[in-house]
């Protein structure tokens, strides 16, 4: 699988990036069709605390899953946003094997 991660107007360090790879990587014992991951890491003003976004597009045989969240840490916002499409591709791979039966 190829992960793509770009960050919007700061430079990521290499660990976080390390940190995302792994995460996203799990993905791929739920759903081995993944092709690509794109990544998108912002900062986020709102008030006085800058809050980190985290949008991940996940690219599967045929169709797209999409995630974002927002916390206080990268590292958080990448592991609720990896949990979100991990449900995402359990519900997409129900849906395909119940059109599969009928």
């Amino acid at each position: 699988m190829e992960v793509r991660t770009q960050a919007v107007h700061f430079t990521a360090d290499p660990k976080l990036l390390d940190f995302i790879e792994k995460k996203v990587d799990k993905l791929k014992v739920v759903s081995p069709g993944i092709r690509r991951a794109d990544i998108i890491l912002r900062l986020e003003n709102s008030g006085q605390i800058r809050d980190k976004v985290v949008e991940i597009q996940l690219y599967l045989a045929g169709n797209s899953l999409f995630g974002k969240e927002t916390a206080k840490t990268f590292e958080t916002s990448v592991e609720r946003c990896v949990s979100t499409l991990r449900t995402q591709i359990s519900r997409y791979k129900g849906r395909n094997a119940r059109q599969r039966r009928t």
